[in-house]
This record gives structure tokens, C-alpha cells and sequence, in this order.
């Protein structure tokens, strides 16, 4: 080896070597072997678990198609289901009023209502069952998640329980149909017409349109005076000399004529029937007049028969009585034999006055 030659290699032998905390920091640039062998780690571990993640997916897909087909299908049969109760009418003792009973809107919207409940909570079980499983599917535990779900589904309903409970008593309340929007009810708490039916709260407008907000789980009785028909009811108190059959005969034309004019045809659902004696006594006897009519009414149709009964009566000289009479004036009455007379007392020279004098005690000077 000539020194020429030799002379880099005399140099860097001379040259003192860096220290370990005078390495440089530079990071090291990847070299092409280092990609291919990257590259080569990457498509072996793709090779060998290609299989594995292939099951998965076609897993899930399989759970998501079956989920949404399963909705479809259990949706539409709701549907049809909620569409049959519509068109089924149910007969009334296969008489012509029972197609009066039916309101066809009311009917409608309370099978919208129950049609969107049960397709709400269809579709909340099938994807929430879709859902798990595909977790379940990626292999992950569910224990703790459905442990944790139940132990807050517990105290979510122990402490909503008041909630809980006017949402079911709502949907039953809906399924049953005990009223609906339009129905004058009395729920006890409150009564009035209802305007709006809810699952948690119905409202209710009442006489002095005042709205009441009606919790469904604090109503324990409803009486529904919209639901069938309604019964009008009237007394007429008569004085107990009065003919009877005078009486029957005066109430029943009084009903057939107002069967026969409008409105009131369409408003009775039935004949006005003169029931007969309901009380009896010595100076009086009172005459019940009932009828069947339509919901809600039986307040007009009740107005409306005591004023022609009691143009009836005027024309056929029956007298109506009851309540405290009035007493007639008398012409021969003296304003001035009501007022009391004068008092002796208020004459001082009168024996009663002087009699009523204090004695005056002896040595003491009169006054």
C-alpha cells in the first residue's frame, strides 16, 4: 500500500472518536429494504386474517339485512293490522242506531295512535336485538354494557316511576279507547271537553275555558258522556188534582211534534216517553218525560222540552207547581198596618213612664 494512500485511514485512526452524548440525532431515513419488508409483514398478516374479517363483515351484513327486512315486514303488518280495525264496524244489538254510534274520525285517529306505538316499539326492539349482536359479532363483551344498562334502567325507573307510570296508563287508556279528542269527560280531577290525548298528559277545556292539564297515571275513573247515547231527563211537578191521562196526552204531543221538526229529529236518538208518576204527594205529583238522544245533547234537549211543555201546559190549563209560592197582593192590604205602633213609653207623662222612673234615694236632690 503506497502512504498515499495509506494517509485517510493514518487520519481518521488519529482523529479521536465522539462520545456517546456527542451523537448526532438525526433520525435515521427508512431505506427501501425497510419498506419491503414492512410491506411484506403487512400482506402476510392481510393473507393470513383475510379469512376471519370476511365472516365478520358478511356477519354484520347478514344481522342488517335480516334487521331491516324484519322491521319492514312487522311495520306493514302493523299497518294492515290497524287498517282491518278500521274498516271493522261492530254492530249494536243489529240495530240502525248502532251505525250512529260509530264515529268514523274518532276511529281513525285512535288507530293512527296505536298503529304508531306498537311500529315505535317494533322498530326499538329490532335494532336495538340488530345492534348487539353486531357486537357480539366483533367479540366484544357485553356483560358489563348490559349490566351497566340494567342497573341505570333500574334507576331511571325507580326514580321516574311517577312518569313510567302515566305513559303505560296513556297507551291503555289509547288500546281501550276510554275517550278522545272531542268526548266531554269527567276524570274526577277535572272535568271539561278533551282537546288532546297524549301518552303522559290529556288535556281537557273546561266550562269557563279553562284548560286542565290531567296527569294519565292520577286518573282513576273516567265517565266518558260522549261515548253511546245520552238520557234527558225532565220532571214536571203538577198539582195533584190535575187528570192524569190529561197530562199524558199534553206531554206525548209535546214529543211527537218535536220528534218531527229539525233540528231536534236528528238530535233524538229515540222516542220521548212519558215514563209516568216518579213522586207523589198531597199537593203535588211529578210526571217524568225521558228520551234517548245524541251524545253531549241531552243539556239542549232538556231546555228545549221544559219550554214546550210549558207552552203546552198554558194552552191546556195545567198548572205547573213546586218551589215556594208567591203570595198574590191583596187590594184591601193597609201599607200602614205592617208598622208597628208607638210605644207608651215614648210619652214621659204616661203611667207607664212614671212608673218606670228611678226612685230617687232620700237626701239626694232631684235632678
Amino acid at each position: 500500500m503506497s502512504p498515499v494512500s495509506s494517509l485517510p485511514l493514518l487520519l481518521a485512526a488519529a482523529s479521536p472518536s465522539p462520545s456517546p452524548s456527542e451523537t448526532p440525532t438525526t433520525p435515521a431515513v427508512p431505506t427501501l429494504e425497510d419498506a419491503q419488508e414492512s410491506a411484506t409483514n403487512a400482506a402476510s398478516w392481510v393473507e393470513e386474517n383475510w379469512s376471519t374479517w370476511l365472516a365478520i363483515g358478511l356477519r354484520v351484513l347478514l344481522i342488517v339485512v335480516i334487521a331491516a327486512v324484519l322491521r319492514v315486514v312487522v311495520r306493514r303488518a302493523i299497518t294492515k293490522l290497524i287498517d282491518r280495525m278500521n274498516r271493522s264496524v261492530p254492530a249494536t244489538e243489529g240495530s240502525t242506531l248502532g251505525g250512529l254510534l260509530v264515529n268514523v274520525e274518532r276511529r281513525r285517529q285512535r288507530s293512527q295512535a296505536i298503529g304508531s306505538v306498537l311500529r315505535s316499539v317494533a322498530s326499538f326492539l329490532i335494532l336495538g336485538t340488530a345492534a348487539l349482536m353486531v357486537l357480539a359479532t366483533f367479540e366484544i363483551n357485553l356483560a358489563p354494557l348490559l349490566a351497566s344498562a340494567g342497573v341505570a334502567g333500574v334507576a331511571i325507573g325507580f326514580g321516574a316511576r311517577n312518569l313510567v307510570t302515566d305513559f303505560l296508563s296513556g297507551v291503555f287508556m289509547i288500546l281501550e279507547d276510554q275517550y278522545g279528542v272531542g268526548d266531554t269527560v269527567d276524570a274526577g280531577v277535572a272535568s271539561g271537553e278533551v282537546i288532546e290525548v297524549g301518552l303522559r298528559v290529556t288535556k281537557l277545556r273546561g266550562d269557563q275555558g279553562e284548560i286542565w292539564y290531567v296527569r294519565n297515571g292520577e286518573v282513576k275513573r273516567i265517565g266518558n258522556l260522549s261515548q253511546g247515547w245520552a238520557t234527558a231527563g225532565v220532571d214536571v211537578t203538577v198539582r195533584a188534582d190535575e187528570d192524569l191521562d190529561k197530562v199524558r196526552r199534553t206531554l206525548t204531543e209535546v214529543g211527537e211534534t218535536m220528534s218531527k221538526e229539525e233540528p231536534w229529529n236528528e238530535l233524538l236518538w229515540g222516542p220521548i216517553e212519558v215514563l209516568g208518576l216518579d213522586d207523589l204527594l198531597l199537593e203535588s205529583m211529578v210526571v217524568r218525560v225521558s228520551a234517548k238522544t245524541m251524545p253531549g245533547k241531552a243539556l239542549t234537549i232538556e231546555r228545549e222540552l221544559r219550554w214546550r211543555i210549558k207552552k203546552a201546559f198554558n194552552a191546556a190549563d195545567i198548572r205547573i207547581v213546586g218551589g215556594i209560592p208567591a203570595q198574590p197582593d191583596s187590594p184591601d192590604d193597609d201599607s200602614a198596618a205592617a208598622v208597628s205602633p208607638p210605644s207608651v213609653y215614648a210619652n214621659s207623662t204616661s203611667p207607664q213612664s212614671e212608673r218606670a222612673t228611678p226612685i230617687t234615694p232620700s237626701g239626694v236632690p232631684a235632678k
